[in-house]
């Protein structure tokens, strides 16, 4: 495939950013670009040439695409030709059949939308998305909260055919939850989020009251008991990772972390005078600390000179910091360059960001770390089935067989309730005495 340069790309992002597509999407706009250009060279086609995009979208069809995956490549193109300030104009009536349908995929007034399935949004729907992305924001939850409930509200809308929004009723929410537990059979839990999506969507978006959904058919949530590793097999998962993921897993395990919540160590959450590890704003905004494992404080030590070095090295080359949240970036305009706020495990390259024309840092990417567990795990030739979480699992259950109290448990993993921190006394062995006797005889 022929490549496209590093300049073409950072002015292409630039234009997806101005013309509001939403981030997931990028990708998807990126590849219709490389395929457009890649088309063109291969077919001896001009890409500033607009007839070029009706073939690539003849090719398109020929390929059994999708009218959703079509109209989302022409889409991309726009924004390609208005890079260079082309703007088509398609003929009243196509000449063949090979012509551009202008009915299919003309050029839309209003602002399109899309989601991860690719749905084309109708007008009465393209101010929704916006709406859910505000209502979530000023609840401060958490970005895979919208990502999850976009989905399903983009579902939800394909599943109504883009009905007016005004004669949405509970109805419809009955025949889709119906659809999704009968003839898609996914999960309870699935179930479960999709009714809590469009719940927040009708109150919060559509400001109508829910009302009662009785007679939907939902699928039993079963018990689940997860899986646990031994001791013997977490030490040969970590012998197989190369650096930083051995360190990575050694944290996930010693303190019992979520991936996101270690992806998202600063180095002002280490305080190594007391053995602490302070996690802000974990799942459910919740703060708690932890005592970080005696045996791993020189590989901890070790990796705070790493980011010595690399924070170093990126202030000579003038960088604008790392990525901040909230309001932190207004309030103090240079924290983002400063060592106490790096990431303990940093990307390896820096993030540009089209917007302000700067590039800054992030955190290593959960994807990088879970891929590099998996092959570990398939080298190891384990007969579970391990995950990042696993080692959070496997943290609550030693330490529960190790006797230590359940409460204690709970307030480590940081659970809200000691009823979600119970299903690991299914891990373990039971050690209790099953004779009874008075506490005057203990």
């Amino acid at each position: 495939m022929k490549k496209i340069s590093q300049q073409l790309l950072k002015q292409f992002d630039a234009q997806l950013i101005t013309n509001r597509i939403p981030a997931e999407n990028h990708n998807f706009f990126r590849k219709w670009l490389r395929y457009y250009i890649d088309f063109c060279s291969k077919y001896d086609h001009r890409p500033k040439n607009t007839e070029s995009l009706i073939h690539f979208i003849n090719k398109l069809r020929e390929k059994r695409q999708s009218k959703q995956q079509q109209k989302q490549a022409y889409d991309a193109i726009l924004i390609f030709y208005k890079m260079f300030g082309i703007h088509p104009k398609w003929p009243e009536k196509p000449s063949s059949e090979n012509r551009f349908e202008k009915e299919d995929l003309s050029i839309r007034e209003q602002t399109v939308s899309y989601n991860k399935n690719e749905v084309v949004f109708d007008n009465n729907w393209k101010y929704v998305y916006t709406g859910l992305s505000d209502e979530i924001k000023v609840r401060h939850y958490s970005p895979k909260t919208f990502k999850a409930y976009s989905i399903w509200v983009s579902k939800f809308q394909n599943f109504v055919q883009s009905k007016s929004l005004e004669e949405l009723s509970t109805d419809d929410v009955k025949a889709f939850l119906t659809f999704l537990a009968v003839e898609q059979h996914i999960s309870a839990s699935s179930q479960n989020q999709a009714f809590n999506a469009l719940l927040f969507f009708f109150r919060n978006i559509l400001k109508k009251e829910f009302g009662r959904i009785d007679g939907v058919v939902r699928a039993k949530r079963k018990p689940y008991i997860p899986v646990v590793l031994s001791r013997q097999e977490i030490d040969l998962i970590i012998g197989k990772l190369r650096y930083p993921y051995d360190l990575i897993v050694k944290l996930l395990y010693g303190c019992g972390l979520r991936l996101s919540e270690c992806m998202n160590i600063r180095m002002n959450n280490f305080n190594f005078d007391t053995g602490i590890l302070t996690i802000h704003d974990g799942k459910g905004k919740k703060d708690r600390t932890l005592p970080l494992p005696e045996t791993i404080l020189s590989d901890l030590t070790y990796q705070v000179d790493v980011v010595k070095k690399l924070h170093r090295h990126d202030l000579k080359e003038d960088y604008s910091g790392v990525f901040m949240f909230d309001a932190i970036e207004r309030k103090y305009k240079n924290a983002g360059k400063e060592f106490n706020w790096q990431w303990f495990f940093p990307a390896k390259e820096l993030t540009y960001v089209p917007e302000t024309n700067e590039y800054r840092r992030s955190h290593l990417h959960n994807r990088h770390v879970q891929k590099a567990i998996k092959s570990a795990v398939n080298r190891v030739q384990l007969t579970k089935r391990a995950t990042a979480h696993t080692f959070r699992h496997s943290f609550a259950s030693h330490l529960l067989q190790a006797n230590y109290d359940i409460r204690t448990i709970q307030e480590l993993l940081g659970h809200s309730d000691v009823r979600t921190t119970m299903i690991y006394t299914h891990t373990v062995k039971s050690r209790t005495l099953k004779e009874s006797k008075s506490p005057l005889d203990l």
